[in-house]
């Protein structure tokens, strides 16, 4: 399988991603509705409910299997990117779910539960361990940073940047800082142990691009100085 990326520099129109399949190649696309073009016979393409063991209260999700030989492309939106992470046998890291594009055949997914706390503050029920020998697609805003983890100092992470972190790696939901710093800074996962957590680090950026835009020196004074202004304040 050939992966072909396409930008439409300086546009903001997002990113083509072209997918080339030989025979005996299956690739399984988590948004088919990405889509936009399709070259091979009508029986490369077959869709299915997917349903993962009843989590996110029972929702399912429609999955496409496209066989080779054949040729797709599909349209990321604005601001989206498709990294691509190449599986060697058994492998200890946990996905977000909702950044997987795609995964290839050989590749198997396993899910694990979080725990309830960290259930309610993220909105997150599971996550999802790859293995076998393949790759998968992951969807990130900005670059993909990979830092090694320490087992005593721990790394802090934004809880919605995080996109892989090792299974047995030791998680906690917190802020840090003093008092003014944890109020005005969105929980983040400390992570201790070994091996390497994955984060994207294009997230916060739009929140920069509207303060340097609109936002005046008075109303960001008050956002910041006044507990929880980032919340009345808009």
């Amino acid at each position: 399988m050939i992966i072909r990326m396409e930008d439409a520099a300086g546009s903001g129109a997002g990113q083509a991603v072209t997918f080339s399949l030989t025979e005996g190649d299956t690739v399984h696309v988590l948004h088919p509705e990405q889509i936009v073009a399709y070259r091979g016979p009508s029986s490369g393409r077959s869709d299915r409910l997917m349903n993962v063991k009843g989590i996110y209260r029972k929702k399912k999700w429609i999955r496409a299997d496209i066989t080779g030989p054949s040729q797709f492309t599909a349209a990321l939106p604005p601001g989206f990117n498709m990294h691509e992470i190449e599986l060697e046998g058994e492998q200890d890291m946990l996905y977000d779910f909702r950044h997987v594009f795609f995964y290839t055949q050989h590749v198997t997914m396993q899910t694990r539960i979080l725990k309830i706390k960290n259930m309610l503050v993220t909105r997150d029920a599971i996550k999802m361990k790859f293995s076998g020998n393949g790759s998968i697609g992951i969807l990130t805003q900005g670059p993909v940073c990979k830092v090694k983890l320490h087992p005593t100092e721990p790394l802090y992470v934004d809880a919605g940047s995080i996109i892989a972190y090792p299974e047995a790696a030791k998680l906690d939901l917190t802020v840090y800082g003093n008092h003014l710093a944890s109020q005005h800074m969105n929980y983040h996962w400390k992570l201790t142990g070994d091996g390497y957590v994955l984060f994207q680090a294009g997230r916060q950026n739009q929140r920069l691009v509207d303060e340097l835009n609109d936002e005046g020196i008075i109303k960001r004074f008050l956002r910041e100085a006044i507990p929880f202004g980032g919340v009345f304040i808009k």
